[in-house]
């Protein structure tokens, strides 16, 4: 019996130091490849936005945290909402960690509502984080004529977006489905900072899907001078930031209501997502998922943030890839009601 314990204690130490020379391997591999590439971020929009703010936040000190130090650079690639973002990082992109990308939050469930030019299976990429759980504002222009929520269900109200997976043009589509309100929709915008222009200019009289980090950081002196209202939250939690403004899910007048409007703004939890292609070598993801972890608390890089005005409520990797299988088991009722939804504000879209 003796021999019998020596002999499987010898084993297990044999195999503990087997997963230790692998583990340190894998460790050497991964800092050897970053010594040599660099980082490479893309955004899925044009630069002045909330999803580029964080992205050039995030590249300045997440090569600090990344076995090998990497350079870091930051690559605008707009196009059709993100979703050319989203395509590239999915089918194109080299699978060795070289680069990983940032898209709108509402691209990872894209395919369940809309899947019209989706070349990617949300579920096999590789998620890194996200930088903040984000709540989202419908606001008015101030002077327009709309001053309360109830002001959208009394008459027609334009709101700029850009491409119809865009949160800007999903959430007023699902609010005039599910809540009775009277968006018009004015797609076609190349990007977020595009849409806050078409505002300025009276192209249109508020946004029904901008999030709060991206207003507060690019137009802060609109908030400041009262230059727009806000009318709605969007999201599961409210915002103390924000005020008295009404929590969306809490105006659903039943459960099947409520169940569709939670199922759309569940995205607000991975508010600023980063990921990496499918196919990943798994130390490379791994040492990924911990050099953005490390970043998020990292004390420059929150004084950063802070100064850009930017919110910093990170979740990880894993984490988004939990809620995105819990999400993508949605019931089938509920999907085609949401489907619906879009498909009818596709149809009356600017």
């Amino acid at each position: 019996m003796q021999t019998m314990i020596k002999n499987m204690s010898a084993a297990m130490l044999s195999t503990a130091a087997t997963m230790m020379a692998v583990n340190h391997a894998a460790a050497q591999d991964v800092a050897a490849f970053y010594k040599t590439s660099p980082l490479q971020i893309i955004v899925g929009y044009g630069p002045g936005g909330g999803y580029d703010a964080y992205a050039r936040v995030v590249a300045r000190h997440i090569g600090k945290k990344t076995p090998g130090a990497p350079n870091v650079i930051v690559q605008n690639m707009p196009g059709a909402a993100s979703m050319k973002a989203a395509n590239y990082i999915y089918a194109i992109a080299p699978k060795d960690g070289s680069q990983i990308a940032t898209f709108s939050r509402g691209l990872p469930m894209q395919p369940l509502l809309d899947n019209q030019g989706v070349q990617y299976d949300a579920l096999k990429l590789g998620w890194i984080g996200s930088a903040a759980a984000e709540t989202s504002v419908t606001f008015a222009w101030a002077g327009t004529g709309f001053t309360t929520f109830e002001d959208t269900r009394q008459k027609e109200m334009l709101v700029s977006a850009s491409g119809a997976g865009a949160d800007s043009a999903t959430f007023p589509w699902i609010m005039n489905a599910v809540l009775g309100t009277k968006f018009r929709v004015i797609t076609g915008y190349p990007d977020a900072n595009s849409t806050m222009i078409a505002i300025e200019r009276g192209e249109a009289q508020g946004s029904a899907g901008t999030s709060w980090g991206s207003l507060t950081s690019s137009r802060g002196d609109w908030l400041a001078n009262n230059r727009i209202v806000v009318l709605a939250q969007l999201g599961l939690k409210s915002n103390p930031a924000i005020g008295n403004a009404p929590l969306i899910v809490d105006l659903a007048k039943n459960a099947a209501d409520r169940q569709v409007l939670e199922m759309i703004f569940a995205r607000q939890s991975f508010a600023y997502p980063y990921t990496a292609p499918p196919g990943l070598p798994p130390e490379r993801l791994e040492a990924l998922r911990t050099a953005f972890n490390a970043t998020m608390k990292d004390a420059d890089f929150l004084r950063d943030a802070t100064k850009m005005g930017l919110e910093v409520s990170p979740i990880t990797g894993e984490e988004m890839a939990e809620l995105l299988d819990k999400l993508y088991k949605t019931p089938a009722d509920v999907i085609a009601r949401a489907r619906a939804a879009i498909e009818a504000g596709k149809a009356t879209a600017k």
